[in-house]
Parts: structure tokens; C-alpha cells; sequence
């Protein structure tokens, strides 16, 4: 089974996610997407992260109905800051019959080189990337461990969202109704 992880640390989860996940799990080969929810990315500021459970249950409430879609917690058991490489072998480790795919955006790409043991993932992992606006990625074009999808452009962000909820700003349909009534009731990005 070909399992795509889509780490984020879904601050909150958005419209974009969703059309990218729903994507991934049902216009590729994957059979199933993972949307892995990060405590902390090591490459960005830890200080405006909302609590990684409010992150992990609003992520939950956007993909209750989804096929072939589930959230994953993973690393919230596993040291932080999380390295990709240290989650997959980890998850390899407890699910030995599952072929894990990574998918990240263009942008994720250009900076792929400063991750953790990049080169490991480039050997052993398969790499799916989605477009992200004006992101140079020629220097991967012809990599066999990358695969360049089709993926509708996304432009929307969880930090455009937040600025939006920061100012009063009407949000609906940028984040599914589940999402805007779990943020509203906890009086999140304010």
C-alpha cells in the first residue's frame, strides 16, 4: 500500500490542505494520504504555533468525512524538534507493510538540501511535489525520486488565515465550518 505524508504543522488546516490531500489520495497511485500534524518544524518559529491538539483535533474535524484521508499524530510521541527522516524510520519500523511517499510543496523543495539527511530521503523515499507559486525547482526536474504533480495552485495560506481571524475578517470558505466553529468556540488567532 502507498501511503502519502503530508506534514504540516496545519495552523490552522485550510481549504488548501484539503484540495492538495484530496489530490494526492485520489488523482495519483497513492492509495491513502497521511496528513502528519507537526509539533515543530525545526525550520520555522516555534513561537505562533497554537497547541498541537487544537491543531491535531481541527485537522480531524476537516477530514472526518474524506476517503482515503486520515490525520496522523505520530510525532507528538516522538522527540521534537521532528526530522522527517527520524518519522519515517520510525514509521517504517511499525508499519513494515506500507511503501511511504513524502509530499511536499515546490517551495519545501528549494529548500530541501538543509533538511535533516536529505540525501537518505532522496535514496529511499519517493518524493511527490505540488506547485507552489514562483518556486524554482529546476535543479530537480530530472531526479528519479521525484515525481512533479498536477496539483491545482494553492495560494492560500494558514498565515493569510490567521492575519484574516487576527483582523475580523470574514474567513468562510477558505477553512471548512467545522474548523471556523472549533477556532471561534476557543477564541483562537485573535
Amino acid at each position: 500500500m502507498k501511503t502519502g505524508l503530508f506534514f504540516g504543522s496545519y495552523n490552522p488546516i485550510h481549504t488548501g490542505h484539503l484540495i492538495i490531500a484530496n489530490y494526492m489520495a485520489n488523482h495519483t497511485e497513492l492509495d491513502e494520504v497521511w496528513l502528519v500534524v507537526s509539533p515543530h518544524n525545526p525550520l520555522k518559529d516555534k513561537s505562533g504555533l497554537t497547541n498541537m491538539y487544537d491543531r491535531l483535533e481541527m485537522a480531524k474535524l476537516a477530514t472526518e468525512n474524506a476517503e482515503h484521508i486520515r490525520v496522523s499524530d505520530i510525532e507528538f510521541a516522538l522527540p521534537q524538534p521532528s526530522y522527517t527522516i527520524d518519522t519515517l524510520t520510525y514509521l517504517h519500523e511499525k508499519y513494515p507493510e506500507k511503501q511511504f511517499v513524502l509530499i511536499m510543496g515546490a517551495d519545501n523543495l528549494v529548500s530541501f538540501k538543509k533538511w535533516k539527511n536529505y540525501e537518505v530521503l532522496l535514496k529511499n523515499y519517493q518524493i511527490y511535489v505540488y506547485p507552489r507559486p514562483e518556486a524554482n525547482v529546476s535543479e530537480w526536474e530530472n531526479h528519479p525520486s521525484i515525481t512533479f504533480t498536477k496539483t491545482p495552485l494553492m495560494e492560500i495560506s494558514s498565515t493569510f488565515i490567521r492575519k484574516a481571524i487576527k483582523e475580523k475578517k470574514n474567513v468562510q470558505f477558505f477553512l471548512p465550518d467545522k474548523v471556523i466553529d472549533f477556532i471561534e468556540g476557543k477564541g483562537m488567532y485573535k
